[in-house]
């Protein structure tokens, strides 16, 4: 297995960097990356279950780089390893870099964590339908009016299932005028600076929905008790 990856294009560093630090506000823990045919995965998780009742969606946010071509590797790694490991090779990545005829930038894997459930889940890669769009507006709207609910119904030191629980509801409600979409889509996309002045385009496969914009994806898998026969 490949013990480091190579970003072709410079200035990626400093995306994945950004893309990285903007996931650990929300869920400071782990990245999974696949390498594969020049392209790297890097996914992270913003919402998903924490329990066989829990009904909170599975949310994932994903940004894709191109790499060398003979990187292959399926890790889950600290997102806080990676980001340090970044922020000794961003700095390769200057402002003239965009004219220049740049070599590309090593950034060295970290050690692989133990079993995290949410990496277990594998979005697939083909097969996605379109399916519509849907307006940046109102997944802000659910990700600012859900931060506001959240906030306002755990304001101190409630245990870690009620806030769970409180999360679950806020999350797992359907965004207005899009109601396949759970609001946690919108947090995620907000959260993670995904969301423009463009149309958001929506695609689905199988229990999965995808949200695409210039910025990134985001991967909702829908619980099987909301899936129809």
């Amino acid at each position: 297995m490949s013990q480091s990856f190579t970003l072709v294009d410079p200035r990626a560093a400093v995306d994945l960097q950004t893309y990285l630090q903007r996931a650990a506000r929300v869920e400071d823990g782990s990245t999974r990356l696949i390498a594969d045919g020049g392209v790297l995965a890097a996914y992270t998780a913003i919402l998903y279950p924490r329990g066989m009742l829990d009904r909170t969606p599975t949310v994932l946010g994903l940004r894709t780089f191109a790499t060398a071509p003979d990187a292959a590797f399926d890790v889950v790694v600290p997102v806080r390893s990676l980001l340090d490991r970044l922020a000794r090779v961003a700095g390769q990545a200057g402002p003239s870099d965009a004219e220049a005829d740049t070599p590309g930038v090593e950034v060295r894997l970290p050690l692989e964590v133990g079993s995290v459930t949410w990496a277990g889940i594998s979005p697939p890669r083909g097969g996605w339908r379109s399916v519509g769009e849907v307006e940046p507006g109102a997944l802000e709207t659910a990700a600012r009016s859900g931060i506001d609910e959240v906030g306002e119904a755990v304001p101190g030191k409630l245990g870690e299932q009620l806030v769970q629980h409180v999360r679950s509801e806020v999350w797992g409600r359907g965004v207005e005028g899009a109601e396949f979409l759970p609001a946690g889509a919108g947090f995620a996309a907000f959260s993670l600076g995904f969301l423009g002045a463009e149309p958001v385009r929506v695609f689905e496969t199988g229990p999965w929905t995808r949200l695409t914009t210039d910025r990134g994806h985001i991967l909702v898998r829908r619980p099987n008790w909301t899936l129809k026969p």
